[in-house]
């Protein structure tokens, strides 16, 4: 029998974890500067990489743009975060919410959350006549809507995507 453990389709090892643990705070770096990182051969990290991305382990890459400086730029931001309750919570109804609210491009994070609101949204708008259109056509005119409660940022103390991995499995 052998000491090697097999490692099946969707499994992770320790490599894998150090991979993505790499990547989720900096996906700009190159595939060489990866493999020296974790100690792999270049065609080995990029294979890895590959299949990580393959199998849904990275939804995808992005560049996260800095608020503040755009709104320096463009003028007023508004973040709010809206707590959402709905009249009836069955699953056509959560699902028919669920579905114009990531259609919504202000809405930048959609949670259907319990107890408490069915729904969490992380919205970024322009400014307050931005804000209150998008309240509107997304809040307002839907009957099954019961409750609204707003949070607006006023300071951002810590932003983050990284999610904690363990050191190996």
């Amino acid at each position: 029998m052998s000491s090697f453990k097999s490692i099946s389709a969707n499994a992770l090892d320790a490599i894998d974890l150090q991979l993505l643990s790499v990547l989720q705070t900096d996906a700009s770096i190159s595939n060489i500067a990866l493999a020296e990182k974790l100690n792999i051969s270049p065609p080995t990290c990029l294979r890895r990489t590959k299949r990580l991305q393959q199998e849904a382990w990275i939804e995808k890459q992005v560049a996260i743009l800095s608020a503040n400086k755009l709104s320096q730029h463009l003028g007023h931001s508004v973040t709010a975060i809206i707590e959402v309750s709905l009249d009836k919570q069955g699953e056509e109804w959560l699902a028919a919410f669920e579905k114009r609210a990531v259609q919504e491009v202000a809405v930048q994070q959609c949670w259907r959350v319990s107890p408490g609101p069915d729904f969490v949204l992380v919205t970024q708008l322009a400014d307050m006549p931005a804000y209150l259109a998008f309240t509107q056509r997304l809040l307002t005119q839907d009957a099954n809507v019961r409750n609204v409660k707003a949070f607006f940022s006023v300071k951002r103390a810590k932003f983050g995507t990284e999610i904690p991995l363990p050191a190996s499995v």
